[in-house]
């Protein structure tokens, strides 16, 4: 763990820029469903949410879809944090992130005004899920593991900060559980589930968990108070 505890320290470019790299990661990950469905509205003329974010790849979102998950896989390369574990796993989100981008998922029923028909890509499917899984699974390490990482000395706001760290990351790995029991046990048995698109839905509410602890981690709220260090907090 690295401390500066010059007064300047927060003025620092360097510092500011990699604040600024937290927070575009987290509004990158809160914005990315809802502009999916706002898109989808106003230039696509469809007003159903689709079967998962993922689905969106197949409309008329494609481009944005793609390149806001590339743009999250690239501050996640940019991501060293203070030790190698922080940059290992800065590497491996972005890998999954550019997997779940460039191998896009299949459709089935039922299907909407965006999609007309089914889409099967195979493998290729295949390979889009297992990525996207483990690209939650990182999202849920940094904040349950990276991020609670104690800072010297450690404040009150920090411990509460650690609160909302371990809460967020609990909460990806509860909806990705649910995403993955839906797949196994819930998806062809109850089919009436569809019409409320629950993998959507449980993705959405994941990266919102991801949007909002790298927010946190950002600096935008929840900071020490008079606080002139710089650390991995």
């Amino acid at each position: 763990m690295k401390t500066t505890t010059s007064s300047g320290a927060r003025e620092r470019p360097e510092v500011i820029s990699y604040l600024n790299l937290r927070k575009t990661v987290g509004i990158l990950g809160i914005l990315l469903p809802l502009t999916m469905i706002v898109g989808s509205i106003i230039f696509g003329d469809c007003e159903e949410v689709q079967n998962s974010i993922s689905a969106y790849y197949h409309t008329n979102m494609r481009n944005v879809f793609v390149g806001v998950i590339c743009a999250i896989a690239l501050f996640l390369f940019a991501y060293k944090g203070y030790n190698k574990r922080d940059a290992i796993a800065g590497t491996l989100g972005g890998i999954f992130a550019l997997c779940v981008a460039f191998f896009p998922t299949s459709v089935s029923e039922p299907y909407t005004n965006c999609i007309s028909g089914p889409i099967n890509n195979g493998i290729i499917h295949i390979v889009h899920i297992v990525s996207a899984g483990l690209f939650f699974l990182v999202l849920a390490c940094f904040s349950l593991f990276l991020f609670t990482k104690k800072q010297v000395p450690v404040t009150k706001r920090k411990l509460l900060r650690n609160k909302f760290y371990y809460g967020f990351g609990t909460g990806i790995l509860v909806c990705l559980g649910l995403i993955i029991l839906y797949f196994l046990f819930l998806e062809d048995r109850y089919t009436s589930l569809q019409r409320y698109n629950p993998i959507f839905w449980l993705e959405t509410l994941a990266m919102w968990f991801f949007g909002a602890s790298w927010l946190i981690k950002g600096e935008t709220i929840l900071t020490d108070p008079g606080s002139k260090s710089i650390t991995n907090s």
